[in-house]
Order: structure tokens, then C-alpha cells, then sequence
């Protein structure tokens, strides 16, 4: 399995955007998109929290490539994860992705000094030129051979999309 980060919402401010501002011309129903990925989640044994808002992943994007080169990179991943939708936290923040690197084993000196350095800046931009040739629009997307799989999916799903190929 290779990781490929995706720009979702590239503009979003660092400060982050309500869910309700992000959608709002779109006329998605909010409360009914919650429902339905809490639904997911909990089918998969996932915890899933009440988050307001979007955040600019950018930098987590970054972190977590810088990751895939290290032992601890799943546990990043996983507390990526747990950081943005189970607690609603704000992955822009300097600080917030470092306590979850740290959460993860990862050092927090060497975390900062890549972070600050934006050392995987063009590894970040190569999967987002790669997520774009492939022809991603949401996420996760999940591709095996030529064919591609968007969105939260049950399990039978990404069976049968291995299996297609």
C-alpha cells in the first residue's frame, strides 16, 4: 500500500473554515453527512467525533510523508487521524502536530526542525501531481490497477476493487 497525499481543500485558512461555510453553496446537508460517515466509522470500529470545522493539512501532509521513512509512520498516521476526526483538532497548528508526533514516538526536536524546514515540501507537491494525473476528487480514494474507489467504503468494497484487478 502506497500513501498518496491529496490538496482536498488546499485554500482552506490555517485557522480553519466551519463545515457549514465550506459547504454552504453546495447545499449539502451538514448534519446528514456526519450521520452518514459516524455510521461508516462505527461500522469499521472507528471512532468518530462531532467536528466543526475543516483545518489546512498542508504541514500534516508534510509530517506524515516525512513519516512513511519511519518505524513510527502508522501510529503518525493513526494519530493524524484521531487528531483531526475524532477530537476536531487543527493539524495547521505547530504545536498540535507536534504533541501528535509525540503521541506517535516520534521526536519532537526533529519533528519541529522538518516542520519548520518544510524538508518534504516537494514530496507533498509529487503526490498531489500524482493524485491529480490520476484523476483523484475526494478522499480517500483508493486505487488498484486503473480503477479507483472514492469515499469512506465498507470493507466488501475495497475487497472487491482488489480483486478486480
Amino acid at each position: 500500500m502506497h500513501w498518496t497525499h491529496f490538496p482536498l481543500h488546499p485554500d482552506t485558512p490555517d485557522s480553519g473554515i466551519l463545515l457549514e461555510e465550506l459547504f454552504r453553496e453546495r447545499g449539502y446537508d451538514i448534519e446528514a453527512m456526519k450521520q452518514r460517515m459516524s455510521a461508516l466509522m462505527t461500522e469499521e470500529n472507528l471512532a468518530y467525533g462531532n467536528r466543526s470545522h475543516t483545518y489546512n493539512s498542508r504541514l500534516a501532509q508534510e509530517l506524515a510523508k516525512w513519516g512513511e521513512s519511519l518505524q513510527e509512520g502508522e501510529a503518525l498516521n493513526l494519530k493524524l487521524f484521531e487528531a483531526y476526526f475524532e477530537e476536531g483538532r487543527n493539524l495547521a497548528e505547530l504545536v498540535v502536530l507536534l504533541e501528535v508526533a509525540e503521541t506517535a514516538g516520534l521526536d519532537r526536536d526533529a519533528d519541529e526542525e522538518m516542520i519548520r524546514k518544510r524538508s518534504f515540501r516537494d514530496a507533498v507537491d509529487a503526490d498531489w501531481k500524482r493524485a491529480h494525473e490520476l484523476g483523484v476528487t475526494g478522499v480517500p480514494t483508493f486505487v488498484s490497477g486503473n480503477r479507483g474507489l472514492v469515499g469512506a467504503q465498507p470493507y466488501e468494497a475495497m475487497v472487491q476493487l482488489i480483486q478486480l484487478d
